[in-house]
Formats: structure tokens, C-alpha cells, sequence
């Protein structure tokens, strides 16, 4: 039988964008994301930034050629785990990298139905920062009572893919995921399995017929299409983002807000409501 990974958590999603300094003074006026760490390096400039205590990590080519077909998208995201766990899981299942420095690697989107799954051992969310002044991002009760947006926290993340059952069994044996709901989703013409790994909950998306889901998959592929935040409230939610003049529309599933890809910098966000977090 093959290994898995047991991850502990989502340390950041990973994200391709067109230009690091516009991008980022749009999420930190947009949402008052904190900027973390600059971290150019020869192959690109990344950075990473927080949102309601949930990390992303931008990675910037110098030469946006190689990009543009696709544009700005999800690349995958970071888990928290076990390196020989890891490599051993990858062995057995057969995947690739394409991206190893030691402490860290990243799997061949092919091999994961187009999420580049990033693994490294150590976390980030309790780490103090140069660019804080030697202090910790902020703090979750910040984000959920303070901040006007009223965020708590990470739900999780939405994949499109062409094949959802084989999606499903990937997870299950790769990450030994539970499996915590199947359902059909009519608004985006698509059906959903849910998924829970580590602190993430991997909602699974098919188109079914024609419509807004499919589209997404013939411009993009198979890949992460969201990340899924936890809000108080969503009239909150909505009250904020009229004040700050961002666009809403409807999200994945019933009872979500979402900001529109193309009003934020190429990449979707999703609000849903999670008042207990």
C-alpha cells in the first residue's frame, strides 16, 4: 500500500502574478494584507503577505513571456510536513518534482491534477518578521474583532479539475484525506467533494454541462480556482467591500461572496461565513 503525507497545516498559497510591487500595494489597500518578507531571487521575486492570518507567497518571473498564455493563476500552495514522509509518499506514488532545494520541494503540477504542492518542514505563522519590526503578523482576534472585514481564518481552497473521482482517490491516498461531502453545485453548472486535510477543507469542482465552471477550466486547466476565507459575518463582508469599492460576485457555492479574479490582480477570493472559528 502507498505511503501518505500527513500534513500539519497550509503555510501559504502560492500564486504567479504579472508585477510584485502594483500587486502588493493592491492587496495591502484592498484588504490590509501586512507585508512579510521580500525574497527576490535569480529565477524570480517572490514575497509573501498575510490576510486574515492567511498567508500567500508571491512568485514573480523578472520576464513575464513564459507566464502569459495563462496569466496570473494559483501555481498550488505550501503544506507543513514531514520531509522524509514526503519524499517517501512521492516515491511510492510515483510523482514528480519540479522544483527541490532540500528543505523544501515542489510536486509536478501533472502528476496533481495541476497543483503544484509545496511541502517544507518548518511553519510561518508564528514567526516574528523584519519587516514587522521584529514582531508576529497580526493575530487572529485582530483579524475576526478589529479589522473591518471581520476575517477568521482559512477555510480552505477550490480545485477545478476534469476528473473528479480519480481527483478524489488522488487526495485520499496521496494525503489521506476525509472525505466530507459530495454535492452538486447548479449555480457554476459543476459537482463538489469536499476534502479535509491538515486545517483545510479541499472542495473538489467538475463541470457538468456548459457554464461559468467549465470556462474556467478551458482558460486556465485543472489547478487551484480560489481560496476559500472564514468571515463573521458576510454582510460584513459585503458592507466592506462597497466602502472600498471592490467588486462582489457570486461565489463557488451558496451563501459565499467572491472578489472577481479580474478585479484582483488575476487571482479569485472567496468569502464564507464562519463565525465560530
Amino acid at each position: 500500500m502507498p505511503r501518505s503525507v500527513s500534513p500539519l497545516r497550509v503555510n501559504h498559497m502560492n500564486a504567479v502574478l504579472r508585477d510584485i510591487d502594483t500587486s502588493v500595494a493592491h492587496f495591502e489597500k484592498a484588504f490590509g494584507a501586512e507585508f512579510l518578507a521580500d525574497m527576490p531571487q535569480k529565477q524570480f521575486h517572490a514575497c509573501l503577505f498575510e490576510i486574515g492570518h492567511v498567508i500567500f507567497e508571491l512568485f514573480v518571473p523578472y520576464d513575464f513571456l513564459v507566464s502569459a498564455r495563462l496569466g496570473p493563476h494559483y501555481v498550488g500552495l505550501e503544506w507543513q510536513a514531514d520531509m522524509d514522509e514526503v519524499r517517501a509518499a512521492l516515491a511510492d506514488h510515483g510523482i514528480g518534482t519540479v522544483r527541490d532545494i532540500g528543505l523544501a520541494l515542489h510536486t509536478d503540477p501533472a502528476d496533481c491534477f495541476g497543483v503544484a504542492h509545496e511541502f517544507y518542514a518548518g511553519e510561518f505563522h508564528s514567526r516574528t518578521w523584519d519587516a514587522l519590526g521584529g514582531e508576529p503578523m497580526k493575530s487572529p482576534t485582530h483579524w475576526r474583532d478589529e479589522h473591518p472585514l471581520g476575517l477568521t481564518g482559512l477555510i480552505g481552497y477550490t480545485q477545478v479539475v476534469e476528473d473528479i473521482d480519480a481527483a478524489t482517490a488522488f487526495y485520499e491516498s496521496f494525503f489521506g484525506a476525509e472525505r466530507l461531502f459530495a454535492e452538486d453545485r447548479p449555480a457554476i453548472a459543476g459537482q463538489a467533494v469536499g476534502l479535509r486535510v491538515a486545517d483545510a477543507v479541499v472542495e473538489l469542482l467538475m463541470p457538468t454541462r456548459p457554464g461559468w465552471l467549465v470556462e474556467r477550466l478551458r482558460r486556465q486547466g485543472q489547478g487551484i480556482l480560489s481560496t476559500v476565507f472564514g468571515a463573521r459575518d458576510l454582510a460584513q463582508v459585503r458592507r466592506y467591500c462597497v466602502a472600498q469599492s471592490i467588486p462582489l460576485d457570486f461565489g463557488t457555492k451558496q451563501n459565499r461572496v467572491a472578489v472577481p479574479s479580474e478585479a484582483n490582480h488575476g487571482i479569485l477570493f472567496e468569502f464564507a461565513e464562519n463565525p465560530g472559528a
